[in-house]
């Protein structure tokens, strides 16, 4: 970073640094996140303008070698970037088991450290990160959507006295290639009724997001009253009855 700089180089980081956080904002507000095209400018432009700021008081004298008070211009670049933790961390929300926002508040951190390098003269670094950057919101995103994840659900039966046993469920449950994570009974009128709720994972594709082949099976079987299945963190449910 150069002491003594001019109004071309200024132009020169600030146009960089309008470009990048309007690159990376695009992005996100096409897909519809929180941090748009204005959100990340803004941060992108505060980090650069802090850094221009600290590069233009570099070249203040007037300073006795014994001053008490000592400038330290990295703390007004480094405020910027502690302060991001704050609006990151307000921008992550947490409903029951799935967290939301991680990706958001990564990309304004990122948007920060990179309006930075434009803010400091760092233009080559500040270009290579934003085409790392690109790479990564986009690129990945598909390679992501090609790789298979566990994905939770429970499920939840009301079974007759009559209805089918706790083997049936668990073995057709197994045919369709799940995994039973917790199992629960509960017994309810006299122990003529019975509410089975089991949390069960299976591999899947992100985009499937259709309930298993067994969530129907169940409901058409006789005794079974009615049939709950609930993805882990996703607030709607799918439920289907049988008058069994």
């Amino acid at each position: 970073m150069p002491v003594i700089i001019d109004w071309r180089d200024v132009s020169i980081r600030l146009i960089w640094t309008v470009v990048a956080g309007l690159v990376i904002g695009f992005n996100r507000g096409e897909h519809g996140r929180p941090a748009g095209m204005r959100t990340t400018l803004l941060v992108c432009l505060a980090a650069s303008i802090s850094m221009i700021q600290a590069n233009l008081l570099m070249n203040s004298v007037g300073k006795t070698s014994d001053s008490f008070v000592v400038l330290d211009l990295m703390r007004l670049p480094l405020g910027i970037l502690s302060g991001m933790g704050f609006i990151g961390a307000g921008a992550i929300v947490r409903r029951e088991n799935l967290v939301m926002g991680v990706t958001t508040a990564a990309t304004l951190w990122f948007t920060t450290v990179m309006g930075l390098c434009f803010g400091g003269g760092q233009i080559g670094l500040g270009l290579a990160s934003l085409g790392l950057g690109m790479a990564t919101v986009w690129g990945l995103k598909y390679a992501e959507m090609a790789i298979r994840r566990d994905l939770r659900g429970t499920l939840t039966l009301m079974i007759q006295k009559d209805g089918p046993t706790e083997e049936d469920i668990r073995s057709t449950i197994a045919q369709d290639q799940c995994a039973i994570v917790s199992w629960g009974v509960a017994y309810r009128q006299s122990g003529n009724q019975r509410e089975i709720r089991s949390d069960v994972t299976r591999r899947v594709f992100p985009r499937e997001n259709r309930p298993p082949e067994f969530v129907s099976r169940f409901a058409n079987w006789t005794g079974v009253e009615e049939v709950r299945w609930r993805p882990q963190g996703i607030s709607t449910e799918h439920e289907s009855g049988s008058s069994g």
